[in-house]
């Protein structure tokens, strides 16, 4: 993959275990700027366990996690979405008892430098950074199509914007990475098809390297450029959708013998 972009993620023979079970084995990855790549197999497969280990749920037992060089293995999750690796979950997870644009505003805290001080002391530092924050989290609610639902409780949202929310809310740390881990989860074929066209566009207009697991084929043959595929934490495959679409090792272990 010798393309000139700079590698943005690069996994580096990542192996984690849980007692006597190997969750993951020797996993190594490296994903460009501005690509879009996918990572599928079956349940269990350790798809999750790979985005755990990037966002510092999980330390692996040997390799290691280097993004845009600097290598990050072991960093605590906080410390991971400060140095730009954002990502959403196979459920959602929001504040449903506040609202949408509050759910965008928590996100942004990760941004604000103001000391706890002058926020219980109401200095103008505070106050002045704060409308900032606000007035960027509604530019952001107006660039994904949800200013008509910024006062509305998270909890009440349809699924679909719920889903779109979450991406929202990533997307205020300012990543420069997005892990999107089953996105078009509970979803139907008309919500996955506005969900394509949401992360293609994304993708280009905040200049984002994306990284997703998903179940449903179509998206995934779809949208990514690149897929690898793993099973038994072993990956088996990588290629171009077509690739992988006739590669007879995924067919066997993952899409079945129809192919899709």
């Amino acid at each position: 993959m010798e393309t000139g972009r700079d590698i943005v993620l690069e996994l580096d023979h990542l192996t984690i275990k849980f007692g006597g079970l190997v969750a993951v084995n020797d996993f190594s990855l490296r994903i460009e700027k501005g690509e879009l790549v996918g990572l599928i197999g079956p349940n269990g497969a350790g798809k999750t366990t790979v985005f755990n280990i990037v966002t510092g749920q999980y330390e692996p037992t040997q390799g290691s996690v280097l993004l845009e060089g600097k290598d990050i293995t072991g960093w605590r999750p906080h410390l991971i979405a400060a140095a730009g690796i954002a990502r959403t979950f196979q459920n959602v997870r929001l504040f449903t008892g506040l609202t949408v644009l509050d759910n965008v505003l928590v996100s942004q805290h990760l941004r604000l430098k103001s000391h706890f001080l002058s926020a219980a002391l109401c200095l103008p530092s505070y106050s002045n950074e704060e409308q900032r924050a606000r007035a960027n989290a509604m530019e952001l609610l107006e660039r994904l199509e949800l200013v008509p639902y910024a006062r509305e409780l998270a909890g009440n949202l349809p699924y679909g914007q719920q889903r779109r929310l979450e991406i929202a809310r990533a997307l205020a740390t300012c990543p420069k990475l997005l892990l999107l881990d089953e996105p078009a989860a509970g979803m139907n074929p008309e919500e996955t098809a506005r969900l394509m066209r949401f992360i293609c566009k994304i993708r280009d207009e905040f200049d984002l390297t994306i990284f997703l697991i998903e179940h449903d084929m179509k998206l995934v043959m779809g949208i990514c450029e690149r897929i690898r595929v793993i099973d038994y934490g072993i990956s088996i495959a990588e290629g171009a959708p077509d690739e992988i679409k006739k590669d007879p090792r995924v067919i066997a272990a993952y899409l079945g013998e129809g192919g899709e």
